[in-house]
């Protein structure tokens, strides 16, 4: 594995740089430093909200790029280079599938705020984690702000209570099972591979020039754009079999072992 040619690191957040108490290490901190140092851009890509992604990432923010909301936001600097948000028709269709659902709580992501509803308190407890600004509102179809994604969670299992009663919109939207809980579904071209592909034509980074981090299904298409793709131990299956080589779990360090070796 020849990787003196890298010239960008890529990573997802939840189950790859976060450990399982949602922390960076500091570690990856000092290593960051080191990559900067050899003009290695770093680029942090998730399905999370640009503030929570920020919030986690604080003391380098301003000097990274940052894909959000599953690749239909890529922000630098608070300047933002990509923008794609979901047409208000299909907003009202993906609410009139899911509201009906038991269970099931879906979150209106939007670029500065995120609009929920009021109806478990379990769940704006949880939600807190991923979410630093959100807003609760009656009735989430009466919210005027553009919609980058819709997030839909359920406390026991996405992929066995959410995404079956989703999977038709894939003709026309892309719904990605995005964690043991959450489904996203966002415009067909929101997702973090078509954000990736842009960042590498804007950088001219080629496919032998990137690695890639990830461990669940919205990790896929990004991983594919590189020749030096990593799935984490406690990675989906999808992703296990897509990424052209493995490292160790998110609370062992994976992310850090390989970029030490980088280094």
């Amino acid at each position: 594995m020849d990787l003196s040619q890298i010239k960008m690191v890529v990573t997802d957040m939840d189950g790859t740089l976060l450990n399982s108490n949602h922390e960076v290490s500091p570690r990856f901190f000092e290593i960051y430093q080191e990559l900067k140092k050899k003009n290695i851009a770093f680029v942090a890509a998730s399905g999370r909200q640009y503030h929570s992604m920020v919030d986690k990432l604080d003391s380098i923010k301003n000097e990274i790029l940052i894909i959000a909301e599953n690749g239909a936001l890529i922000k630098k600097q608070e300047q933002t280079l990509l923008s794609t948000p979901i047409s208000t028709s299909e907003v009202h269709r993906i609410l009139d599938t899911v509201l009906p659902l038991e269970h099931v709580h879906p979150v209106l992501c939007c670029q500065n705020n995120a609009f929920v509803g009021g109806t478990s308190n379990e769940f704006i407890d949880m939600l807190r984690e991923y979410y630093s600004e959100f807003e609760i509102v009656d009735h989430q179809k009466q919210v005027d702000e553009e919609v980058l994604k819709i997030a839909i969670y359920h406390f026991e299992s996405s992929e066995k209570h959410i995404f079956p009663h989703v999977k038709h919109l894939e003709r026309d939207l892309k719904v990605k099972v995005s964690g043991a809980n959450w489904v996203d579904i966002s415009d067909l071209n929101a997702h973090k591979g078509y954000a990736l592909q842009k960042v590498m034509d804007q950088y001219n980074i080629s496919s032998n020039e990137i690695m890639v981090f990830g461990d669940y299904n919205n990790d896929l298409e990004m991983l594919q754009l590189s020749d030096y793709s990593f799935a984490m131990a406690n990675a989906h299956p999808n992703v296990l079999k897509t990424a052209k080589y493995t490292t160790s779990s998110n609370d062992d360090y994976g992310v850090e072992r390989i970029l030490e070796k980088l280094l």
